[in-house]
């Protein structure tokens, strides 16, 4: 990182711009800058932002932009790779990984769900019926005689 930083310091003095020019021509804090040029990238708690301002920095002072995010890219893997495998497996062994569990939307419907829904289905079908039943049951039988067909309630039923 302090190699990202010098290349970028020693382009700045080149080209004649002060840290507060640069600062304020970029919109970043002189202090952030000069952590930059110092190679202090642990002040800057996001690596993504970090990579944004010395990529707009690179871009600033007329540098070869893709080879100093380049250089920043292999920084980052040399800094993170030299994790101990030790460590990492001590990290996973507190760790179950579950292989049940599964994303699913809220609108996706399991087996178990729909043998639910096929009892209530029959039941609505089976009340519907009993409706109509009853409905067309009173409507085509007067009530008044002793259970005979009326005939006369057929035509205005289905008029």
């Amino acid at each position: 990182m302090k190699d990202i930083g010098e290349k970028l310091r020693l382009a700045r003095e080149k080209n004649g711009i002060s840290i507060d020019e640069a600062s304020e021509d970029l919109n970043y804090k002189a202090s952030q800058l000069e952590d930059i040029e110092t190679g202090n990238y642990k002040t800057f708690k996001d690596k993504f932002i970090l990579k944004t301002i010395i990529s707009d920095y690179a871009k600033y002072l007329g540098l070869d932009v893709e080879e100093i995010i380049d250089e920043f890219n292999d920084f980052v893997f040399e800094s993170t790779s030299k994790i101990p495998i030790d460590d990492i497996t001590k990290a996973s062994k507190g760790k179950v990984v579950d292989t049940d569990d599964k994303i699913a939307s809220p609108y996706t419907s399991t087996e178990e769900d729909r043998k639910g829904y096929g009892i209530i289905f029959i039941i609505l079908i089976v009340l519907l019926i009993l409706a109509v039943g009853f409905f067309i049951y009173n409507q085509l039988f007067d009530k008044g005689s002793s259970s005979s067909f009326n005939v006369s309630y057929i035509g205005e039923w289905l008029i």
